[in-house]
């Protein structure tokens, strides 16, 4: 038999059964994580006792109330589930190799020798739930994938919910998904079934027995030669990429949508990205802000300097373009996204003889910064801030 490579964990409903978990009130009722508390806002993440009654994620609030009128709601806590998320990676790691950590809800194990077998990778998964339930919570549940590469280990690990563990291989290929739709796989977009739908490929058994290299012209890249041959169970290695920048984007809450509100969340997104490129030690020499009004239109905007780390550097950049996304004459703001882009190592940064600066060495408003992120570190909260801003939690976060 193919010998497996891959074992993909995805937690099921997350962010509820880490609610219930917490607030052992919540157990076995309808529950719904929401970013905001107006009925604008939707559900980001649903107890399976509310999936009962067609509620997921999007659900906007006044619908999840109308369909399930005992719904209890909460807001999401990010932080608390990238806590629950290193307890669990730590539990993994002590079993076996934990080779990537995917997202805060998804985990990726190597696997080889004895667990490179269909028995001992089935093993494996069982002992892994088991651990999770005793050591991190009993109400966390997950689905587990087995496949010979990441790509069928990941949509194995879709195929039964809850508490579900599957496998993929050559040897139940294209069988085991044949009932899917070409857009249930990871990696087809839409953009990309429409160009399936243009080459005759309507299914999966279509798409399985496609030509790698045919699957590379549809695609207009090599990425669809590597697809195919994944889902055809060789071992294809994921591609490192590089780091492309630093952004935080925020769907803003209502009370957080007259630009004079929108503008301290800005400056709030600005801080965070800044001490996550100082952390992993990148400068950056591109800042970027888009902005998306409501009900429709926005505004998009960049400006360069030397290649910084500097908090200050980049918030004055962000007045500027602030400056000029007001001359639009924005009345709501539904979302803001800062970036900031054309990345190095602060180890390749050259001197300014001029400034002065020295090579791969920090400015003195960069270490400054930098002592700034330590405190606010040491004592677990944004205690130090650079003036005005107004943090805005929730889950729709990225970067």
């Amino acid at each position: 038999m193919t010998p497996f490579r891959t074992l993909y964990i995805d937690m099921n409903s997350f962010f509820a059964s880490v609610e219930q978990q917490v607030d052992p009130s919540l157990r076995g009722r309808p529950l719904a994580i929401t970013a905001v508390s107006a009925d604008s806002g939707a559900v980001v993440a649903a107890s399976y006792e509310a999936k009962a009654f067609g509620i997921g994620v999007g659900t906007r609030i006044y619908d999840a109330r109308r369909k399930c009128p005992g719904i209890i709601f909460r807001p999401s806590r990010h932080r608390l589930y990238v806590r629950i998320n290193q307890k669990i990676a730590a539990v993994l790691d002590e079993m076996a190799e934990l080779e990537r950590i995917r997202s805060v809800d998804e985990f990726q194990v190597a696997l080889g020798g004895r667990t490179a077998t269909l028995e001992g990778a089935t093993a494996l998964a069982r002992q892994m739930k088991a651990a999770i339930r005793a050591r991190v919570g009993a109400q966390l549940r997950c689905s587990i994938g087995l496949g010979p590469n990441q790509l069928l280990a990941k949509i194995a690990g879709k195929l039964e919910k809850p508490d579900g563990l599957q496998w993929l291989a050559p040897e139940n290929m294209p069988e085991r998904i044949a009932h899917l739709k070409l857009d249930d796989l990871p990696g087809i977009s839409k953009g990309i079934r429409r160009r399936l739908h243009h080459a005759m490929i309507w299914d999966m058994r279509a798409l399985y027995g496609l030509d790698p290299r045919h699957a590379r012209l549809i695609w207009r890249s090599v990425e669809g030669e590597r697809f195919i041959r994944a889902l055809q169970g060789e071992n294809i290695p994921l591609i490192e990429t590089e780091r492309g920048g630093y952004g935080n984007s925020k769907v803003l809450a209502p009370e957080y949508r007259r630009p004079a509100q929108a503008h301290l969340v800005g400056r709030w997104l600005i801080e965070k990205a800044a001490e996550r490129m100082r952390r992993d030690g990148f400068c950056a020499r591109r800042f970027s802000l888009h902005a998306r009004f409501l009900p429709h239109g926005g505004w998009a905007g960049s400006k360069t300097l030397m290649h910084s780390q500097d908090t200050r550097a980049f918030l004055g950049l962000y007045e500027k373009l602030w400056h000029e996304l007001l001359k639009r004459h924005p009345r709501i703001i539904g979302s803001l996204s800062v970036h900031l882009g054309n990345v190095i190592p602060l180890s390749q940064r050259p001197g300014e003889l001029f400034l002065p600066l020295a090579p791969a060495r920090q400015s003195r408003n960069e270490k400054l910064a930098s002592v700034v992120d330590h405190i606010n570190h040491r004592y677990k909260r944004r205690i130090i801030t650079y003036g005005l801003q107004q943090d805005h939690p929730g889950f729709f976060e990225k970067g």
